[in-house]
């Protein structure tokens, strides 16, 4: 019985930098995008903005890298013993064979429970239609007055009052102060809200604070803040945090701001544009009423070179009918010339034809004794009478010789 034939072997001989590739090939491959925990640990921030560090556990450690593409949406920076969340790709850095993680995310330890209850409130509002664009109202394009719905301490607060005054200076600003972070917080800005339509003296609402963690903005991804922004009869410019946080307030609002600043610049008009606009159409104003003005001018020289008194009337009338004279005298002249000329012509060929022209050349006209004409010798005899007409006067004659 023959002996089963062995599996042939790969012989072939790797190198490093292959043997690197497809050990990153086979980690990429086998772990999909997944969360890990653990203690921040050698942290190191380059100058290309990447962030190099370590997480550790008691048991264990791994290298990291966030790169800035990444880091610069998150809003804060980690420090060494921060506990974290990461949620990372594994790959391996083939240059020096180190295995590591690509943290693609990254959030302070116990924040996953606050992102799930800001997801589901989320998907629940927004299956009401608290979000849908149909119910969100215009903001008004020239506000009479601003309220603002933040804390009088409020960086935010004063970056507001710098813009609204460089943009429109003249526009009254109302403040409706409240905590915007801590325990009862939430039904703060829900009170100022409402006491803000309750008095109803403000035609767009500003509902704003500065940046912080996920913690230090949690009282705007309360549902009863969300509600009650959703419910105000006043517009609502909502901007709440860096351009990268988004809450649930936000969503709800009319309008959200990246920042409070760019809640302010969507609040107002800048009035520098509507100077500018205000003097172009000064301009234009002012060049339609120069050029109506001028057709003006043009039309009235125009009907006054035309309008005649009773007695220019009478004048132009009188030329006028002395002009109509002179072209009829004219044309009778040109036709009795036409006429004198017509007659002249006729007056030649007739006498073309007239015979007694003839005898004046030296002819004369025969005629036999009964009075016809004689056109042939033949029509003669000899010893005839004739009777000749000349052209001065006549003559009888008698015929002595015929032509051979």
């Amino acid at each position: 019985m023959a002996d089963n034939p062995t599996p042939a072997l790969d012989t072939r001989v790797l190198t490093v930098s292959e043997f690197n590739r497809l050990a990153r090939d086979v980690l990429e491959r086998s772990f999909p995008l997944f969360w890990v925990s653990g203690e921040i640990s050698n942290f190191t921030r380059a100058a290309s903005g990447h962030w190099y560090f370590s997480l550790k556990d008691a048991g264990a450690q791994v290298r990291c890298v966030m790169f800035r593409g990444r880091n610069s949406y998150l809003g804060w920076v980690p420090k060494e013993g921060d506990k974290v969340e990461a949620r990372a790709l594994v790959t391996l850095y083939e240059a020096r064979g180190e295995f590591q993680l690509t943290v693609e995310f990254l959030q302070r330890a116990g924040l996953g429970a606050l992102f799930e209850a800001y997801e589901r409130l989320k998907a629940k509002l927004e299956a009401e239609g608290l979000f849908d664009p149909s119910r969100k109202k215009p903001l008004p394009a020239h506000p009479r007055q601003i309220g603002i719905v933040t804390s009088p301490d409020a960086a935010a607060l004063r970056d507001v009052l710098t813009t609204l005054r460089r943009r429109m200076p003249n526009i009254p600003v109302v403040l409706y102060p409240t905590p915007v972070q801590g325990k009862g917080a939430a039904e703060c800005i829900v009170a100022a809200i409402n006491k803000a339509n309750t008095r109803a003296e403000c035609e767009v609402l500003i509902i704003c604070r500065g940046g912080g963690s996920i913690e230090d903005l949690w009282q705007f991804n309360e549902e009863i803040v969300a509600r009650a922004v959703a419910a105000s009869h006043i517009p609502t410019i909502c901007g709440v945090g860096h351009e990268t946080d988004f809450t649930i307030a936000e969503f709800a609002a009319d309008q959200r701001a990246a920042t409070p600043t760019a809640a302010a610049e969507l609040a107002t008009p800048d009035r520098g544009t509507l100077l500018r606009q205000l003097q172009h159409l000064q301009q234009c104003l002012s060049r339609y009423m120069s050029q109506a003005l001028n057709q003006r001018m043009q039309q009235l020289d125009y009907l006054s070179r035309r309008l005649l008194s009773p007695a220019q009337q009478a004048e132009h009338k009188a030329a006028h009918l002395a002009q109509l004279r002179c072209r009829l005298d004219a044309a009778a002249s040109r036709l009795m010339q036409h006429h004198r000329q017509q007659l002249m012509r006729l007056d030649q060929n007739l006498n073309h034809l007239n015979p007694q022209a003839v005898l004046t050349r030296g002819y004369a006209l025969v005629h036999d004794e009964s009075g016809d004409l004689v056109f042939s010798d033949k029509q003669l005899a000899i010893g005839q009478n004739v009777h000749l007409i000349l052209a001065d006067g006549t003559a009888d004659a008698e015929i002595k010789k015929k032509g051979s």
